[in-house]
């Protein structure tokens, strides 16, 4: 039966391929015609009342297809709409993807019933997924307008914009959730709301948002009930599927803020249990609430690639690594490091792709993902580190070329990459385990149970700590190179790093942009990178580029272990100018600003078209 089952799941991963690649297919629109593309464009900027023309139409593709907000958020700048005006139209938009990729789903969903696929406990699983997904989809303009668009928006004209007054009020008058040991937690299940005098206080999600909370805690619990209806044959998790949705369950309706991230912990204990080849993915990440860094609504289904039958080579590499280099930091690092091996050993790597997805992952999906982020729970089970190779790879070959790529970087650096993609997938997926699946590695390291709240006074871990992960992936490769890979991770870098600089305005990948910032910084400084109205590599750098980054990543390791203030490491790269951050270096900074112009004016432009 388990054979069988793993047949179904190939032919489920096959299907979804094919309906992506059409969906990536869309893109075609921009060089001739593509009649169900061009009726769902228009129908999106006329709705929006946009102006239709190639700038417009290239971001509602990138909003409608990879569900990325940046590029429609950048021409609505471009077109003069004002602030509450983009507000207002990028809620427009995600309810108008939302729609869109839930009859997707439901589309889908049918399929899998028609064809008789999987047994009926998890047909039965994800329909249950699919209706809480729904109800999470509803919720999630209410909490994006109460807490990044009010209470936020409401906090820096307070403050007149001065994050590190909000960030010590928030500590003073104890508005930050607390972990189940009593001290303040890095993560938060709770809103602010203002009381009669005018004076906040923290509200757990199901107080704040009551109507909502209810009817999801109903859907829950009819997923529970219709799942404890069947038996899971296949893999005997009935129990610890049960659980784990009781354990949401509870956590959404707990009203005590100070209880919160313990009963949130529990989820995760709960999931951690879960190792079938079907994974829910559940709030998890912070990134969009800068300030009290409030979990956002995630939730969706995720899938194994049965044909893959090769894991990860970097976790042996991280590991090695990270244990020579402990040898050589000061300070109580051994307990820490040895700590992090042990989560490496017992991370559970899963790769796959998205199967469903709700809420707040309309508005973008991940290429890769580490969880869960209560280190507490870490210790205790490990991790689960989910990669998407395939989704990203065809999401790669699908986007057109662009016309700023093309001017930044030369057309023949662009072409040599995609080149790689379509001639050599095996390499391009080796690639992909040294700079993602590294990435998700590299988040573990250095980190101890209380090192984010440690280094987050000013709001600042985040930002250095997506450079951590990146660079982790890189001294594991440096630590046992081949000479094949090497240039093709210089190009990953540069272009990795370029590409960020279009991120700046854009508050929940802000770290991914310092991170840009940091990577700048060492490339320029071993001069493997130099601009002159085009980007030149000199491949022969590449052992002083190696150096720097050793360097950086060994001081950044200390920091780690000192648990100093996160902003004391990202001010050597960076400084702040009208709530910017930009690079200290000038010649860097020419560069950056150049590009960030360039990308205001034609940052949507398609190469050729």
């Amino acid at each position: 039966m388990k054979h069988k089952f793993m047949q179904d799941i190939q032919k489920i991963y096959d299907e979804l391929q094919d309906r992506q690649r059409e969906l990536n297919g869309y893109y075609t629109l921009l060089e001739g015609e593509h009649k169900e593309a061009k009726e769902l464009v228009d129908r999106f900027l006329k709705q929006m009342n946009i102006p239709i023309n190639s700038d417009t139409t290239m971001a509602t593709l990138i909003r409608i297809v990879n569900l990325r907000e940046d590029a429609l958020e950048q021409v609505l700048q471009k077109e003069g709409f004002d602030e509450e005006e983009i507000i207002a139209k990028k809620e427009e938009a995600y309810l108008f993807v939302k729609e869109m990729h839930l009859l997707r789903h439901e589309y889908l969903i049918a399929w899998i019933k028609s064809e008789n696929l999987l047994t009926p406990f998890y047909r039965k699983l994800i329909k249950g997924v699919h209706h809480i997904g729904e109800s999470m989809s509803r919720w999630q303009s209410a909490w994006t307008a109460t807490i990044i668009n009010g209470v936020n928006r409401e906090l820096l004209k307070e403050y007149n914009g001065d994050e590190n007054a909000i960030f010590t009020m928030l500590q003073e008058e104890n508005l930050l959730d607390l972990d189940p040991n009593g001290n303040i937690g890095d993560r938060c299940y709770s809103v602010l709301v203002k009381d009669e005098a005018g004076r906040y206080r923290s509200t757990a999600y199901c107080d704040a948002f009551p109507n909502e909370v209810a009817e999801l805690i109903s859907v829950i619990e009819d997923c529970i009930e219709g799942l404890s209806l069947e038996s899971d044959e296949i893999f005997g998790q009935k129990r610890e599927w049960i659980t784990y949705l009781v354990a949401i369950k509870k956590a959404f309706a707990t009203t005590e803020p100070k209880k919160l991230i313990g009963y949130w912990a529990n989820v995760d204990r709960a999931w951690m249990k879960i190792t079938t080849p079907i994974q829910i993915g559940h709030p998890l990440e912070y990134y969009e609430d800068h300030f009290r860094k409030a979990v956002a609504l995630e939730w969706d289904l995720r899938i194994v690639n049965p044909a893959l039958h090769s894991g990860s080579k970097t976790r042996e590499n991280i590991k090695n690594f990270s244990a020579k280099l402990a040898m050589e930091i000061e300070g109580e690092v051994l307990p820490i490091i040895e700590k992090n091996a042990t989560q490496v050993d017992e991370t559970q790597l899963y790769i796959g792709q998205p199967i469903l997805y709700y809420s707040a992952e309309f508005n973008g999906l991940f290429s890769a993902q580490v969880v869960p982020n209560d280190e507490q729970v870490s210790a205790e089970f490990g991790k689960k580190i989910f990669a998407y190779a395939d989704f990203v790879m065809e999401s790669k070959k699908a986007k057109p070329i662009m016309q700023l790529s093309v001017e930044t970087m030369g057309l023949d650096f662009i072409q040599k990459q995609r080149e790689l993609i379509e001639s050599n997938p095996t390499l391009w997926q080796e690639l992909y385990d040294i700079s993602t699946i590294g990435h998700e590695f590299g988040h573990i390291l250095w980190i101890d149970g209380d090192t984010e709240m440690a280094m987050n006074a000013t709001g600042q871990f985040k930002n250095i700590e997506e450079f951590k992960a990146t660079a982790g992936g890189l001294m594991a490769f440096f630590d046992n190179e081949k000479e094949e890979l090497k240039s093709h991770i210089v190009d990953d870098l540069v272009s990795r790093a370029v590409g960020l600089m279009a991120w700046r305005e854009v508050g929940e990948v802000l770290p991914y942009y310092c991170e840009g910032l940091i990577h700048l910084d060492i490339l320029f400084g071993s001069k493997i990178l130099s601009y002159d109205k085009e980007i030149t590599i000199d491949y022969g750098r590449y052992d002083e580029m190696k150096k720097r980054y050793q360097e950086a990543y060994k001081s950044l390791a200390q920091h780690y272990i000192d648990k100093r203030e996160a902003n004391e490491y990202l001010e050597k790269y960076t400084q702040k100018s009208k709530g910017i951050y930009l690079p200290v270096d000038e010649t860097i900074l020419a560069f950056v600003e150049h590009y960030y112009t360039r990308y205001k004016e034609i940052g949507q432009q398609v190469y050729g078209v």
